[in-house]
């Protein structure tokens, strides 16, 4: 089995930054956002087509935001997604290939907040940032087969699917069969 090698996310981004869209803020989490973090980890329906190994899930919610921002950031980066002052779920790059400008995005939202706009809204802030301000050329992601609606999400923030179920190992006793996403 090929495992890519990843640079540390540290060198990508030196600190976990703000970012504006519309209507959103991606930004660092705090202490104050543990009870949200740990409601979002609760909803089994926002994890079914999500890896087993997210950090979010590794500890208790204020150890995982206590931990973020130093070990976390070896392997990616994190950010909560707000609007209007009200938490709505996490961005994540992660897989920064150095030598070859590449990173990889994620999002999870609260169930409620899904078929709003804010994945669409989170992704296209995601793929601003990297594109313009971090020297970045390819962006990848991935999905499971069955998550249509990421694959939506995607498609409207410019990413063609380029592989077609294909297996990939996300953690589970079996690989997942998944969707390879470029922009």
């Amino acid at each position: 089995m090929y495992i890519e090698r990843t640079d540390n996310m540290a060198e990508l981004f030196r600190e976990a930054p703000v970012l504006r869209g519309r209507e959103l803020i991606l930004r660092p989490l705090v202490l104050s956002d543990a009870e949200d973090l740990r409601r979002l980890c609760q909803q089994d329906a926002v994890y079914r087509y999500l890896p087993t190994y997210l950090f979010e899930k590794k500890y208790e919610a204020s150890e995982v935001i206590t931990r973020l921002y130093k070990e976390g950031l070896k392997d990616s980066l994190i950010l909560g997604v707000f609007q209007e002052n009200c938490f709505c779920g996490l961005a994540e790059f992660y897989s920064y290939r150095a030598p070859i400008h590449k990173a990889s995005v994620g999002y999870r939202l609260l169930q409620e907040k899904w078929g709003k706009g804010i994945a669409t809204e989170t992704l296209g802030v995601m793929v601003q940032e990297l594109l313009t301000h971090r020297g970045i050329e390819i962006i990848t992601a991935s999905t499971m087969i069955e998550n249509k609606a990421s694959g939506r999400v995607l498609e409207k923030n410019g990413f063609l699917l380029v592989d077609h179920a294909v297996e990939e190992n996300w953690g589970f006793p079996e690989p997942t069969i998944a969707d390879k996403w470029l922009k």
